[in-house]
């Protein structure tokens, strides 16, 4: 995620999951949860940035948030794009449910921006993703890279050093947002080695009763880390050289910074209820969340709504940002906002794709509900 309304990050989109009445048949509402309780937290998040300089609090909190919640969201991601096997079928879903998504609202964001500034420039950037969108091209890129992660023998491993390298690499320059796509790649593959049990070791007990602890330790730690370190880090899109380090530092951050967001995401998984709740439906809008919340958040910093009286002191800034987020995010998450939306977060397209052959209906019939895009 980005600290600058050019290059911040959020949330984005996750395949479809299972579960729970209002969430469709055959959902995890434990899924669908997380992806809403992680979407509030990016919402939030990024509500808080354009004051987040002026409070060492505020900045606290941000970096604890920024440790974990894209993370958390690239696991899950990874998780249920285990079934990806590069057949006609799943790469159709891929560009109905990413790449159009991506055109879309890159077109949006870039002109949107420029509106604002009064920029009269017509270069349109599509290969230097705008704010939000560098997760929807990451995620495309995830998802081909696939059959390799399910053939190689350590996956983690090696996914770790790559990022490692990424990150002590400042020649990789900037299209394709290639450092965030290398440098949160291990928490995708991650999330491709993980069982359904994996989530349910963490939900016990013991880790619930740890999770708050832990959470209020972070919070101190990141309290203590403001004047020490450049927040930056949590971005996972500079390298150590651009933030004024040596390149062995990187490799270091690299591990340190995923041992830390592992953490941090599997207390906040255990913190996620597993029944259904008032908002499991909502898991299933998350991207329609991501991917519109952008312009309110660019749109009121622009328009002057963080100078207001009540906006300088943080007492009462942090809870008005706070429950503005969280309402303003639930509400993009609606059916409402899906159904109106729909079309161009999840065309049908069938005119673009050439009709499977018997055999290739079969086996992409199989898998389709696990491969099933998420919003």
């Amino acid at each position: 995620m980005s600290g600058s309304r050019q290059d911040a990050t959020p949330t984005a989109r996750v395949p479809r999951q299972a579960g729970g009445p209002g969430a469709g048949k055959g959902r995890d509402a434990f899924f669908d949860n997380a992806k809403f309780l992680a979407i509030v937290l990016v919402a939030a998040g990024h509500a808080w940035e354009p004051l987040r300089g002026d409070s060492r609090t505020v900045t606290a909190l941000y970096m604890a948030v920024y440790a974990f919640h894209m993370p958390a969201f690239i696991i899950i991601a990874g998780y249920f794009s285990r079934g990806f096997d590069g057949s006609p079928r799943r790469v159709a879903r891929l560009i109905t449910g990413v790449v159009v998504p991506y055109v879309v609202f890159q077109l949006a964001y870039t002109f949107f921006m420029r509106w604002l500034d009064d920029d009269p420039s017509t270069y349109v950037p599509l290969f230097e993703p705008r704010w939000l969108m560098w997760f929807l091209l990451a995620l495309f890129i995830w998802r081909l890279t696939v059959p390799v992660w399910r053939a190689v023998r350590w996956p983690l491993p090696l996914a770790l050093a790559i990022a490692g390298a990424a990150t002590a690499s400042p020649t990789l320059g900037g299209d394709l947002q290639m450092q965030r796509v290398l440098q949160f790649l291990p928490f995708f593959v991650l999330g491709l080695c993980l069982k359904r049990e994996h989530f349910d070791l963490v939900r016990r007990r013991a880790v619930r009763l740890l999770a708050l602890p832990v959470f209020a330790g972070a919070l101190l730690v990141a309290y203590w880390a403001v004047p020490r370190m450049e927040y930056q880090w949590f971005y996972h899109r500079d390298t150590a050289q651009e933030l004024g380090q040596p390149w062995w530092v990187g490799f270091v951050m690299t591990l340190v910074l995923f041992a830390c967001a592992l953490t941090l995401t599997a207390c906040f998984f255990a913190l996620v209820p597993g029944r259904t709740t008032w908002f499991t439906a909502l898991g299933a809008g998350t991207l329609y969340g991501y991917l519109l919340h952008g312009f309110v958040v660019a749109g009121a910093v622009e328009w002057g709504w963080y100078d207001s009286e009540p906006m300088r002191e943080m007492a009462t800034f942090l809870p008005i940002t706070t429950a503005v987020a969280t309402v303003g995010v639930t509400l993009l998450c609606t059916p409402v906002v899906q159904r109106l939306f729909r079309p161009l977060m999840e065309p049908r397209m069938a005119w673009f794709f050439r009709r499977p052959e018997p055999e290739e209906r079969l086996g992409a019939d199989r898998g389709a509900r696990q491969d099933r895009p998420a919003g």
